[in-house]
């Protein structure tokens, strides 16, 4: 068994210390107000993009998408936008408030 201390040739920065220590490790699922963010973002982004896409397919005529489905992804599409843009604009007067405080 080898007990020896490898030391590494390029010491780490506490830049570069802190971006390991703060990365996300394989295997593990992030947790947090940026990671939840994150992910419903993406599940607005994946809802508009449904939406565009039974909206060609609506005006390709395609038989196989009704117009009922596409306009209810709209609708979901539009109300999860809108959650969106007020959780943004929270976000900013939140940022506003604290840069305004008097230290």
């Amino acid at each position: 068994m080898d007990l020896r201390i490898n030391s590494t040739p390029n010491p780490l920065t506490s830049t570069q210390l802190a971006r390991r220590v703060t990365a996300p490790q394989p295997g593990t699922q992030e947790v947090g107000f940026s990671s939840a963010f994150k992910n419903a973002l993406q599940s607005v982004s994946a809802a508009q993009d449904r939406a565009g896409d039974l909206q060609r397919e609506v005006q390709m005529e395609n038989p196989r998408v009704s117009i009922e489905e596409t306009m209810v992804a709209m609708q979901k599409a539009q109300v999860g936008f809108q959650a969106t843009l007020h959780v943004r604009n929270r976000m900013v007067q939140a940022y506003t408030d604290i840069m305004n405080m008097q230290v």
